[in-house]
């Protein structure tokens, strides 16, 4: 450990003890999870910092939105952060590169330490205010196939909370394939060429600045700054951000998942849902579609959920919760074509 965490909480852990827990720590994006303390990332080192879970009020995941924040329609550039609250009233927050590694981080938190909140205040009232609008759509008696059909998917749930890593990595990899299959060729080309360009632009600056030539460094900089434009943009092939790629991940993440459906329904076809769909949020959704009436059995639940994400696009105006829940599932049923 070349430089030692800061205590953010109010309570210290011995040296040896911290650099035991830090050096073991499960490791998610810039932060840690350790079996003493929960480790967050500073502006330029991840890890930096960390706080005891027992000084810890709340954990949960803020995103910062582009210009105009959610409107309940379409898609909008945002960062992930995850927030730490501490019981002294103090709040820290580690932006991340990927929101699925919150997602992952905040499910690794809830099955370690149950007992920390993982949603804002506000957050929490709004999801009271949106349960209580769909407890007003659910049927006041289900059938007996109807709550056998719940009593199943919930179970169902509850198995799948198990195993945070492998739904989270599936719902990750079907959305990379998704986004990678749908990157025009034609956008590659250009960016190929800009790229090429740029670095031409950056060599030249380099020549001229060895020979003496005037407005050098202006070449330099102009080529460094597009080569990084282009770079970040994501267009261009790499060694893991290409189709070849992107189907691997997913085959795997997807061979993952079809083993641990296996391993819960005892080897007998009788999990609710194809290990394609195996997920927590779709086994809620079906749940919702069964108690509101729309379904009789988790295989009618599935055929209504297809339905609805079908008809889901950025004209259509939801709620913030379902447009998480969408964004968040809906490219593992594209990615399979609703089969």
């Amino acid at each position: 450990m070349i430089l030692k965490p800061v205590c953010i909480g109010t309570s210290q852990l011995r040296d040896d003890i911290l650099k035991e827990d830090a050096r073991k720590c499960l490791r998610i994006g810039p932060c840690g999870l350790g079996e003493k303390a929960l480790y967050i990332g500073s502006l330029f080192l991840e890890r930096r910092c960390y706080i005891r879970y027992r000084d810890i009020s709340r954990c949960f995941k803020r995103v910062a939105m582009s210009k105009g924040g959610f409107t309940g329609k379409g898609v909008f550039g945002s960062i992930a952060y995850l927030v730490v609250q501490t019981r002294s009233g103090e709040e820290h927050q580690c932006s991340f590169k990927f929101e699925d590694e919150v997602d992952l981080f905040l499910a690794q938190l809830k099955t370690s330490h149950p007992d920390i909140r993982l949603h804002s205040e506000e957050a929490e009232r709004k999801l009271r205010e949106a349960e209580a609008k769909e407890r007003a759509r659910y049927l006041d008696k289900l059938s007996p196939e109807q709550n056998a059909a719940v009593r199943d998917l919930t179970a169902a749930e509850h198995a799948l909370r198990r195993h945070p890593v492998q739904y989270t990595q599936l719902a990750h990899a079907a959305k990379q394939k998704r986004i990678i299959d749908h990157i025009s060729p034609t956008y590659r080309l250009a960016a190929m060429v800009v790229f090429g360009l740029a670095a031409a632009a950056a060599l030249f600056g380099v020549y001229s600045i060895v020979h003496g030539m005037g407005g050098a460094v202006y070449f330099v900089l102009f080529g460094i700054a597009t080569i990084f434009a282009v770079i970040s943009s994501r267009i261009l092939p790499t060694g893991r951000n290409n189709r070849k790629a992107a189907q691997e991940d997913w085959e795997s993440a997807l061979q993952a998942m079809a083993k641990i459906v296996d391993e819960e329904s005892d080897g007998r076809d009788t999990f609710p849902v194809p290990a394609q769909y195996a997920h927590p949020v779709v086994l809620e959704r079906m749940i919702r579609v069964v108690r509101e009436g729309r379904a009789s059995s988790a295989a009618e639940a599935l055929a209504v959920e297809k339905e609805d994400l079908r008809k889901l696009n950025y004209t259509v105006e939801v709620s913030q919760k379902e447009h998480d829940e969408v964004v968040m599932v809906k490219p593992m049923f594209l990615v399979m074509n609703y089969e």
